[in-house]
């Protein structure tokens, strides 16, 4: 699961979420310690009003909450939900011992036929770091131009 540093930057960036069965996120008001939760269709559903999507908590779940707006919760997407973010920019991931014996992983993505690969000790946070990338380059306007942020290789 990616970090809630890398989360809050993603959502800064302007990557949205539509809540699903499934999703995990921590409310933004206990920060990086507090309870992740995950979306299902019998305790934590989002309901959509004029107003904007409210995340409604069902039963004695949670027993402080009756439910909270998606402006107030952090989505912390999943490796697979990252990978299908980053399309067709997507290459590869790949596994790799450093010197030291740590495993780490190099996520590679191509953005104007140029190759970016994005290093990272967790699989997710290599794709966020490439989302992030992605996005903040798309909204640049120019794909190569974004600064490099850690974990970055090319």
């Amino acid at each position: 699961m990616i970090s809630w540093d890398l989360a809050l930057a993603l959502r800064e960036a302007g990557v949205r979420w539509r809540p699903a069965s499934g999703d995990r996120f921590r409310l933004l008001r206990t920060g990086a310690s507090g309870d992740l939760f995950t979306v299902s269709d019998m305790t934590i559903e989002p309901h959509e009003f004029d107003t904007g999507v409210v995340l409604g908590f069902n039963g004695t779940t949670e027993w402080a909450l009756d439910s909270v707006a998606i402006e107030d919760a952090l989505w912390h997407p999943l490796e697979p939900q990252l990978r299908a973010l980053l399309g067709g920019t997507f290459r590869w991931l790949r596994r790799f011992v450093e010197d030291d014996d740590v495993a780490a992983y190099l996520v590679e993505i191509e953005v104007g036929g140029r190759p970016l690969a994005f290093r990272a000790y967790d699989p997710a946070d290599a794709y966020g770091e490439a989302l992030l990338h992605l996005v903040a380059a798309s909204s640049d306007g120019s794909p190569g131009a974004s600064p490099p942020r850690r974990g970055v290789t090319s």
